[in-house]
């Protein structure tokens, strides 16, 4: 058995080096921001879970296991993973974020609500009202939702102070253009400045698909 101080050392280590590298790509973003470049982030269905479904799902008391660390300051992809289960059918092993958070809230596709039998409403983080539910499976127990799915509208993370150069506030909506052989440009985007935030636009799989977009790649704000 590993020693637990060498654990704890190694475990340190990674989140010491998974600091440098995103502050590092923070001041490349800030740095692209300038001249209205944005990296983008393409998000395939997830699930965030509150403490008291966390416990019914994994077990009284249990935590999340960093597996990665998110763009955004303080998220990870955890370790963790679930069923949903809806009147048509079920997605396994969909990957739970922390940290956990007031409410559960399941992101997922156009298409993956074809699977489930369900219709996830167009809504920012955090706008559950009147969005269906499904059935979350996991390893201690199963939780019954009676809303949280969503599909999450395209959005542009930032700090205050880039949203300021690029004349924008928390809340507005621009168009966003892409290049390349399936390039178009994306309307209703929306911008949220907020603090211990990386500059980055976030986008569904499906969304990705349909313009040839991956991570990373620089895509440019055109108007407000």
């Amino acid at each position: 058995m590993q020693p637990v101080d060498d654990t704890i050392a190694q475990i340190v280590a990674q989140i010491m080096a998974e600091s440098q590298i995103a502050a590092r790509k923070t001041a490349e973003r800030e740095e692209a921001s300038a001249s209205g470049l944005v990296p983008v982030g393409v998000s395939n269905r997830h699930i965030h879970l509150s403490r008291p479904d966390m416990d019914a799902l994994f077990g009284p008391g249990s935590e999340l296991t960093r597996k990665k660390a998110m763009k955004q300051p303080g998220q990870y992809a955890a370790e963790e993973t679930v069923t949903l289960r809806g009147p048509k059918g079920e997605l396994r092993k969909v990957r739970v974020l922390g940290p956990l958070r007031k409410q559960t809230q399941i992101e997922i596709s156009v298409a993956d609500g074809f699977v489930l039998g369900v219709k996830p409403p167009l809504r920012m983080s955090g706008k559950l009202a009147g969005s269906p539910g499904v059935e979350i499976i996991g390893p201690a127990g199963t939780v019954k939702k009676e809303d949280g799915v969503i599909a999450a509208q395209r959005h542009i993370h930032m700090l205050p102070e880039t949203a300021a150069k690029l004349g924008l506030v928390n809340g507005q909506e621009v168009d966003v253009e892409v290049q390349g052989p399936r390039g178009g440009v994306m309307c209703h985007v929306a911008v949220r400045a907020a603090e211990n935030s990386a500059l980055e636009m976030h986008i569904d799989i499906e969304e990705a698909n349909a313009l040839g977009l991956k991570n990373d790649d620089l895509v440019r704000i055109l108007k407000a």
